[in-house]
């Protein structure tokens, strides 16, 4: 999810929430410890430099059960960042602690914002040797299987 639209979302809610992947959600009284610009330089093992950027927020929980983070209070704590973000609308980017620090993506639904799994990827398959994940629709066409004549049957 953008900035843009979180900020869209947080303009509608009365209240926030996250979801975490296992369905159950992070308890209300969680608190927005960090929110920052993350740039990552790296080479990928094709040899090709890259950078990645994306907004990070911290998601934190204490004792203080009593607390409750409020919309217009995370548009604060945004709007106190955008020195940091400037003009970019980059994705987001959730941090939360279960066995370890997890990095998370957001989507939204309903009223709750989702905390979607993260993969890790290979983004130089073609220098890697890795073949490309074919479609079935894609070989019927390329190789003439499963037509009549096709030979295939």
């Amino acid at each position: 999810m953008k900035l843009s639209t979180f900020k869209q979302h947080l303009d509608n809610l009365k209240a926030v929430n996250f979801v975490q992947t296992n369905g159950t959600f992070v308890p209300r009284h969680f608190h927005v410890t960090e929110a920052g610009l993350i740039t990552k330089n790296f080479i990928d093992c094709g040899g090709t430099a890259r950078e990645e950027k994306v907004i990070n927020f911290q998601v934190w929980v204490a004792d203080d059960t009593n607390h409750r983070l409020e919309p217009k209070k995370l548009l604060a704590i945004i709007a106190l960042s955008q020195k940091l973000f400037g003009n970019q609308d980059l994705d987001i980017e959730v941090e939360y602690q279960s066995d370890t620090i997890g990095k998370y993506g957001l989507d939204f639904q309903g009223e709750n914002f989702l905390l979607t799994a993260k993969q890790t990827d290979c983004l130089a398959k073609d220098n890697c040797g890795i073949p490309q994940e074919l479609k079935f629709a894609e070989l019927e066409t390329s190789q003439g299987c499963c037509t009549p004549g096709g030979g295939c049957c």
